[in-house]
C-alpha cells in the first residue's frame, strides 16, 4: 500500500457541505483520502483546529493602474499577504488598454503575475467595449480559460451603455460565460458629484452622497432586466446595499440566474468613516462606498439566507500617505478602494460564525467553495474531496488578536479594521500540499502559484 506523503490528523474539517472529525490524506498535492487512523511520511497534528479547504477570493486588483498611480500590492506581496490569511486562490482583472486585444491584453497580465505569485490565481476578462474585434475574441478568450467577463455601468472609458450591455449579454451567453457587474447608476453619481462641488464640500465625507444607495439599486435592477432578456448568466460585484441585494432576491425569485458578491467592509464598516478628522476618512474612500449599520444587517441576513453567494474583499489597496493624499484638496482625486485580502477568513468567522450570522459550513461555503463553483474551479479548489488541490488551512477557533496594520502583510500602511477584536485566525496554509504559511513564518516563493484554467461553469435555475 502507497504511504501518503502528508496525513493532517486529529482536526475538524469542515466544508460546505459537512463537519467530521477524520484525517485528511495528501498524495502528489492533490487530496487523496478522508478517513480514520491514516498515516503518512509527514504528519501535522491538527488537535484543536479546523481544517478548512484554501480560500478562494473572487475578485482583488493587485498591481492595478488607477489614473495617476497604481495599487499597492504587487503579485508578490498581494498573494503573500493572502496565503497568510488562509486564501490560496485569488481573481484578478485583466484590463485592456484602448486599441489592445483581448489577448495580448491576457498575455502581458499572466506574464506579469507569473514570476511573482505566491498562490494560484485566475482572472477575469474587463470588457470595456463591445467593437467587434474585441468580441471576435470571446471564444480564444474562453479557451484560454477566463469565462467570466466584466462590464461597468459607470467609470468613463469602462461603462458600456445599454445598448452595448444588451449586445454584450447575447454574445457572451452564445459562449456559455458568465458577466460580472459594477453596477451604480453612472448618471446619478455625476449629478451628486456636481451638486456637492458647486457647494464646496470637497472632503471624504462627501464620498458617500456622491454614490448614493439608490444609484447601487436602480443599476442592479437594470441590469438585472437586461440579462434576463438575453437569458445570460449575471454576477453583481459588491453589493452594498439593502435596496441592491433586494433588488437581485426579487430576480432570484422569479428564477433569474443571477448571483451576488458581498465584501467585509459593506458588512463591518459603515459611513460613518467618511466623518473622521485630518483626512482620515480618505482612508475608507471606494465604490460603491460604505453604508448604513442597517445595510450591514441586511447584507448579513442575504449571506445567510443565499441570496448574496460569495464574500470577496474588492481588495485594492493605496497608500494612506503618497496615493490617498491625491484627493487631499477634492474627494474625486482620491484613489477608489481599501485593502483587506488577509483578514477576510479571520473577520467573517469572528462577527458571522461566532456571533450566530453564520453556520460554519456557510462560513467556507461563501469564502472558499462558492467563488470556485461560480467560476469555474471546482472542484479542484473550494472543498476537500478526493482529487482537488490539496490547498488546506488550519484555522485555529481559539486564537485571539486585535486586528492592527502591523501584524499584516499587505503593503500598505493602514488598515481598515485598525482595532477590531478576533477570536479564530489560521495558522497553516498549504498550497498543493506545499508549506505557504506555518506559525507566523512564510515558506512560500514567489512563482510558485500557477495560472487556473478556468471551465465553463454550469448553472441551475434557481426555482
Amino acid at each position: 500500500m502507497t504511504t501518503n506523503d502528508l496525513v493532517i490528523k486529529n482536526g475538524k474539517i469542515i466544508t460546505a457541505r459537512e463537519t467530521l472529525e477524520a484525517d485528511l490524506a495528501v498524495q502528489n498535492g492533490k487530496i487523496h483520502c478522508v478517513g480514520n487512523n491514516l498515516s503518512g511520511h509527514q504528519m501535522i497534528d491538527a488537535t484543536g483546529l479546523y481544517v478548512l479547504p484554501g480560500a478562494v477570493d473572487p475578485h482583488v486588483h493587485l498591481q492595478m493602474p488607477a489614473g495617476e498611480t497604481t495599487s499597492s500590492d504587487n503579485w508578490a506581496t498581494g498573494t503573500t499577504a493572502a496565503a497568510f490569511g488562509g486564501t490560496t486562490t485569488v481573481i484578478d482583472f485583466i484590463e485592456p488598454t484602448e486599441g489592445q486585444s483581448l489577448m495580448n491584453a491576457f498575455r502581458e497580465r499572466k506574464a506579469q503575475a507569473d514570476p511573482q505569485a505566491v498562490i494560484d490565481y485566475a482572472l477575469h476578462m474587463t470588457l470595456s467595449s463591445i467593437i467587434p474585434e474585441r468580441m471576435a475574441e470571446l471564444p480564444a478568450v474562453i479557451q484560454a480559460g477566463m469565462t467570466s467577463f466584466k462590464a461597468y455601468t459607470t467609470y468613463d472609458g469602462l461603462k458600456l451603455s445599454d445598448q452595448d450591455f444588451l449586445e454584450m449579454f447575447r454574445q457572451v451567453s452564445r459562449i456559455g460565460g458568465l458577466v460580472m457587474i459594477h453596477a451604480e447608476n453612472d448618471a446619478i453619481c455625476s449629478f451628486a458629484t456636481r451638486e456637492l462641488l458647486a457647494q464646496g464640500q470637497y472632503g471624504p465625507n462627501a464620498h458617500p452622497i456622491s454614490r448614493p444607495a439608490v444609484a447601487e439599486s436602480e443599476a442592479i435592477e437594470r441590469v438585472l432586466a437586461m440579462a434576463s432578456l438575453t437569458q445570460t448568466p449575471v454576477y453583481i460585484v459588491h453589493i452594498s446595499t439593502a435596496l441592491g441585494a433586494a433588488a437581485l432576491a426579487r430576480a432570484q425569485a422569479r428564477g433569474q440566474c443571477a448571483f451576488g458578491e458581498t465584501c467585509p467592509q459593506y458588512l463591518l464598516l459603515t459611513d460613518q468613516e467618511y466623518s473622521k478628522p485630518d483626512f482620515e476618512g480618505a482612508k475608507f474612500v471606494c465604490a460603491p462606498p460604505l453604508r448604513k449599520k442597517s445595510d450591514n444587517t441586511f447584507l448579513w441576513n442575504a449571506l445567510s439566507d443565499n441570496t448574496i453567494q460569495t464574500i470577496g474583499t474588492d481588495h485594492c489597496p493605496f497608500f494612506f500617505q503618497g496615493q490617498k493624499d491625491l484627493g487631499k484638496d477634492r474627494f474625486t482625486r482620491i484613489p477608489g478602494g481599501i485593502p483587506g485580502v488577509e483578514p477576510r477568513l479571520a473577520l467573517v468567522y469572528t462577527y458571522g460564525v461566532k456571533t450566530g450570522r453564520l453556520t460554519l459550513n456557510q462560513w467556507v461555503d461563501r469564502c472558499c467553495t462558492k467563488p470556485a463553483e461560480l467560476f469555474g474551479l471546482y472542484p479542484r479548489k473550494g472543498t476537500l474531496i478526493p482529487g482537488a488541490d490539496a490547498d488546506v488551512v488550519l484555522f485555529d477557533p481559539e486564537l485571539e488578536y486585535t486586528l492592527t496594520h502591523e501584524m499584516l502583510h499587505e503593503h500598505v500602511d493602514y488598515t481598515p479594521y485598525e482595532g477590531f477584536p478576533l477570536k479564530g485566525y489560521p495558522v497553516m496554509t498549504l498550497l498543493r500540499g506545499e508549506m505557504l504559511v506555518s506559525k507566523g513564518q512564510l515558506h512560500a516563493r514567489p512563482g510558485q502559484g500557477h495560472f487556473l484554467k478556468c471551465d465553463l461553469p454550469r448553472f441551475e435555475r434557481r426555482v
